[in-house]
């Protein structure tokens, strides 16, 4: 009786179970293929939005032709269900990317914090080269052009703050490892961190040029 049990458990493995294993959802098999059609050019973040017809199979075996327009999104597929039979299937696989955008109208001058972005999902058709895809990259920036509550971000419509502003009074320092000096001057330009920026050390009015290092302080090159 044991010996029956066991050859019995071994054959439902065997001829039970790796059929039940071979059907897939058929959206996941449409965007497998999906996926290669766009191949390195599909960003790593990107998803699908997939559409099916009106009683189309939930789950196959396999697409055994497929075939895909992707700069429309529209597909053909030949689905083998796990009765062999074949279902052809039409639809959409827009391929889609989760964007930063503003929560609210911004202005110029404003900074851009993380509690300012939230995220929609565009196609990717809809994505220009200089859409800004990532957050980080809008953190901490400073708004250059109007901002929309919204809509995707540009990359011409941001930039680095400016720390140092033209005629604001700044603190000029230098430290070579031996010598620190700090003295009062003006900045003769608007400059972003790491920016260099010509001054005017108020004490000596000689014209020097240093590196904004933070908002207000000028470090003199060396």
């Amino acid at each position: 009786m044991k010996s029956f049990l066991y050859y019995t458990v071994i054959a439902l493995f065997c001829f039970v179970l790796p059929g039940a294993l071979l059907a897939e959802d058929v959206t996941t098999l449409i965007e497998e293929r999906a996926r290669d059609r766009f191949g390195a050019e599909l960003p790593d973040r990107a998803g699908f939005h997939i559409t099916t017809p009106d009683g189309a199979p939930e789950q196959a075996v396999m697409l055994s032709a497929f075939w895909m327009n992707k700069d429309t999104g529209r597909y053909l597929a030949n689905a083998v269900l796990e009765d062999s039979s074949v279902v052809r299937l039409e639809g959409l696989a827009i391929a889609t990317l989760n964007v930063p955008v503003p929560l609210r109208r911004m202005l110029p001058g404003d900074r851009i914090s993380a509690e300012d972005l939230g995220l929609v999902k565009l196609p990717l058709g809809r994505i220009g080269a200089f859409t800004v895809t990532e957050n980080e990259d809008l953190v901490g920036m400073q708004v250059k052009r109007l901002l929309t509550q919204g809509r995707p971000v540009m990359t011409q419509s941001i930039t680095k703050p400016v720390i140092v502003g033209r005629g604001e009074r700044v603190s000029i320092r230098y430290d070579d490892g031996l010598l620190s000096l700090s003295a009062p001057g003006k900045a003769l330009d608007d400059a972003h961190k790491g920016e260099e920026v010509r001054i005017v050390n108020l004490v000596s009015n000689t014209s020097l040029t240093g590196v904004a290092v933070e908002k207000g302080i000028v470090e003199i090159l060396r």
